[in-house]
């Protein structure tokens, strides 16, 4: 009986597998793809709230990082470069559209519920809320609250990801938990 093992590539780290794709190797680009596609899907389509426009968001990140990978100061970096890059342009995104765009709550996540219908109505009311609630935040503060609270981004990163320092990530974050709090109260 033979086994296969993963390819060599699904066990290397980021920053090896940055450095072989700068040297022109395809497959290492993929397997960052792969490995990033998903977060930086989700992080857009939440910004954006429109499937269609997170798709093109992050094939597009997708291409420009792999046209510019050598301005990469560090291989190690890469997540982060990801995560920057992904931010920016869905900022310049929001930027460009008129204020009031409808959200797309396909992009929301979904929430298995075996229970009664009565409960996963429910649940699917409260997730609209919280995704209409995200769209009444700044894109600025919908980033850093995203970034922190979905993406698990420590505030150092989030600082550097969106341009500014530490306590302005902080502010934003706490301004949009406020606002984020009294939207949802009814939801308690």
């Amino acid at each position: 009986m033979t086994t296969t093992s993963p390819a060599p590539e699904a066990t290397l780290d980021d920053a090896t597998l940055a450095g072989r794709a700068r040297d022109g190797d395809v497959r290492a680009y993929e397997q960052l793809v792969v490995r990033y596609q998903g977060p930086m899907f989700r992080l857009a389509s939440r910004m954006l709230g429109d499937r269609a426009e997170a798709e093109d968001v992050t094939q597009e990140v997708f291409l420009n990082a792999w046209r510019n990978l050598s301005r990469l100061q560090d291989d190690a970096a890469f997540a982060g470069w990801m995560y920057r890059m992904t931010t920016n342009r869905c900022l310049n995104v929001l930027r460009a559209r008129r204020p009031t765009t409808e959200m797309d709550h396909e992009t929301t996540p979904s929430t298995r519920t075996e229970t009664r219908p009565d409960h996963a109505t429910e649940v699917s009311s409260q997730l609209a809320a919280l995704t209409d609630a995200l769209q009444e935040l700044t894109p600025e503060q919908r980033a850093c609250w995203l970034l922190r609270e979905v993406h698990g981004r420590s505030y150092d990163e989030i600082a550097e990801i969106v341009g500014a320092n530490n306590a302005a990530v902080r502010g934003r974050i706490a301004r949009a938990r406020a606002q984020l709090a009294e939207v949802m109260k009814p939801w308690r």
